[in-house]
């Protein structure tokens, strides 16, 4: 869980913005020390010290590449689930005009409960733990009800009617069990220190080459670490489910709840 983390309740901009005061801090310790031992300094030493900075360099782009791809495809997944639960619960909702009354007036009555309590949990943050798991098993509750029901109706009558609408229930509560695992799954926070620590080694090491090479820090290397700062910001925003500035699209829950209480 994300909540068992050190660094999942810090907003996203925090995070990149410590990074970069981390990086530029590393940065002026690489040149002071770079300065001390300057005099000691051969070319061999320079060749070495670019040669580590341009490793450093690639080593970023990889990680930074694996991890944008690994909270992008979080993110599809996340917006893939809300679609496949709205479509569970319609499908199970248009059963219910099989269901026999006096049953089948319960059944809708939970129903809307069920799907409303599904899209309020979806507006809540994700870092509100307590009040999203009370909504979940609240839920889980009126979906109980709905399958008692379900249950009562297919000892009474089992047809090929009563088994679907028992099945189309039992799709819609995978759906909510797997949508909610993916809002739990992101980045694993190791492979983010490692990222981080990868960005404020380099730092230190451009820092340490260009006072050895005596040559300022210009305007591409702070460009270099902007970037690298944005880049952190979007892989953390889009690995954090609703909160930031991404966020997944819950249009077809709205619409579909809309649609039940109708």
């Amino acid at each position: 869980m994300g909540q068992t983390e050190l660094m999942y309740d810090i907003p996203s901009y925090l995070v990149s913005g410590g990074l970069f005061l981390l990086m530029i801090t590393a940065m002026w310790l690489g040149i002071v020390t770079g300065k001390r031992l300057q005099r000691n300094e051969n070319e061999e030493s320079k060749s070495q010290a670019n040669a580590v900075q341009g490793s450093l360099l690639g080593l970023l782009a990889l990680l930074l590449g694996f991890t944008f791809s690994l909270s992008l495809g979080r993110y599809d997944e996340r917006a893939s689930q809300v679609v496949n639960e709205a479509n569970a619960i319609g499908t199970a909702w248009l059963r219910t005009d099989l269901v026999a009354e006096p049953a089948q007036s319960e059944v809708k009555d939970l129903f809307r409960l069920y799907a409303q309590l599904r899209l309020t949990a979806s507006t809540v943050p994700s870092i509100e733990a307590g009040t999203r798991d009370r909504l979940i098993a609240q839920a889980e509750g009126m979906f109980d009800q709905i399958w008692e029901i379900a249950a009562q109706e297919a000892q009474r009558n089992p047809s090929p009617v009563t088994m679907g609408f028992a099945a189309s229930l039992n799709d819609m509560i995978d759906a909510l069990a797997t949508r909610d695992a993916a809002i739990d799954r992101h980045v694993p926070e190791l492979v983010l220190f490692l990222l981080f620590g990868t960005f404020i080694l380099l730092g230190a090491v451009i820092g340490f080459a260009s006072a050895i090479s005596n040559v300022r820090p210009g305007v591409p290397v702070y460009a270099m670490m902007t970037l690298i700062v944005i880049l952190v910001f979007l892989i953390i925003d889009l690995d954090r489910p609703r909160r930031g500035l991404i966020e997944v699209d819950q249009t077809k829950l709205i619409t579909t709840v809309q649609q039940i209480r109708e």
